[in-house]
């Protein structure tokens, strides 16, 4: 046990160290270029839930697996290509027969534009009747997983969550499973608009969070999240979240640990965009025995592709928790780690472990010979 506050099984009575819940979809990237006029694409693999579990394996070094659902078709074989290749273990993967042209159930999509200046990114997804979004309770023996093979760390969030009523469900029960076993629970909230738009918009995506947050140990989330997804105001914030004061942040968390006593641990990262390509970037969070702490306040910091800048974050985060760091610490490893992410194209991070450290302890950018 690395502490009596979060308490995480020993590495040795488990088969890994983290186990993430989620979809993992092809992404096209028209490069510098427009989805609407691309004639080319880059492909890459990403994914919420995914990107936190590739993140731990690549470049932190740790056991990793994805609990998911492709179709058994070229497509899927080149998401589980691209899988494999960051080393992520594909073991947990549900295989659905391919109907031939998708009408039953198909491989996810996401068309992701970087933009530049004063051009916004864009995302566009292609991910209905997925085959992931058909999970239902039972078809995935969590107590087998949790129990006999064991995890340390589960890592789900609300992107999964709002893939259908069925994905909502099959979280909690993994969650229950891993409560049962001895199993941190991570969840980020990751609220996307365009995800819950048809389900019951704002309302339906905070019924179904705040449901799950029962069962959440570490709990994370970014600047706009605590409030779409689980309802707690930021003061003194206005709506276009173009001043965020860290204080104001630490006023909502302990406006939210008091009414769910279970989190042990709630971390989030500020972005204030000026640009696409320049955002000022920090993290704050807090635990019972710590207070708050926040990372280094990295103001102007020059982006390349913001996709997967959170999902980085947690996995340091994660990281840090996971080899008994202070919270302090691990705050940190989650910014320079998401920071860096920021840096290289597609939703993962191409960072390496002396990389993220020597950011986190106020490195600088100069060559290295």
């Amino acid at each position: 046990m690395s502490g009596s506050w979060l308490p995480i099984r020993p590495a040795d009575t488990c088969r890994w160290d983290v186990l993430s819940l989620g979809e993992v979809m092809l992404r096209l990237d028209p490069g510098e270029g427009r989805i609407r006029t691309a004639r080319r694409f880059s492909v890459w693999e990403g994914g919420g839930e995914y990107n936190v579990a590739r993140g731990l394996r690549r470049c932190f070094g740790l056991r990793t697996a994805v609990a998911t659902a492709l179709v058994d078709n070229e497509v899927g074989h080149l998401v589980e290509d691209l899988i494999l290749t960051g080393g992520v273990d594909t073991g947990l993967i549900r295989w659905v027969p391919d109907d031939g042209i998708g009408r039953r159930s198909r491989n996810g999509l996401n068309f992701t534009e970087r933009g530049f200046g004063v051009r916004g990114a864009v995302g566009c997804s292609d991910r209905g009747a997925t085959a992931v979004s058909q999970l239902r309770v039972g078809d995935i023996d969590w107590d087998d997983i949790f129990g006999r093979a064991g995890v340390r760390w589960f890592h789900t969030g609300g992107i999964f969550a709002a893939l259908s009523d069925t994905t909502a469900e099959v979280a909690l029960e993994a969650m229950q499973s891993a409560k049962r076993h001895g199993t941190v629970i991570s969840y980020d909230l990751n609220y996307r608009p365009s995800l819950w738009r048809d389900i019951g918009g704002t309302s339906r995506a905070r019924e179904v969070n705040r449901e799950l947050a029962r069962h959440v140990d570490v709990m994370i989330g970014n600047e706009e999240d605590f409030t779409a997804a689980l309802g707690f105001e930021v003061p003194n914030t206005d709506e276009a979240l173009t001043s965020l004061e860290a204080t104001n942040f630490e006023r909502m968390i302990r406006t939210a640990v008091q009414e769910f006593d279970n989190f042990s641990v709630v971390a989030t990262t500020l972005r204030t965009v000026r640009t696409a390509t320049i955002n000022d970037w920090g993290a704050i969070a807090w635990s019972r025995p710590s207070g708050f702490v926040r990372a280094r306040e990295r103001l102007g910091l020059e982006i390349l592709d913001r996709v997967g800048g959170g999902d980085s974050f947690a996995s340091g985060l994660a990281f840090g928790l996971l080899t008994g760091e202070p919270l302090s610490t691990a705050v940190e490893l989650g910014a320079a780690h998401g920071a860096l992410a920021m840096t290289t194209p597609g939703d993962t991070s191409m960072a390496t472990l002396s990389e993220v450290r020597a950011l986190a302890a106020g490195g600088s950018a100069r060559v290295k010979r």
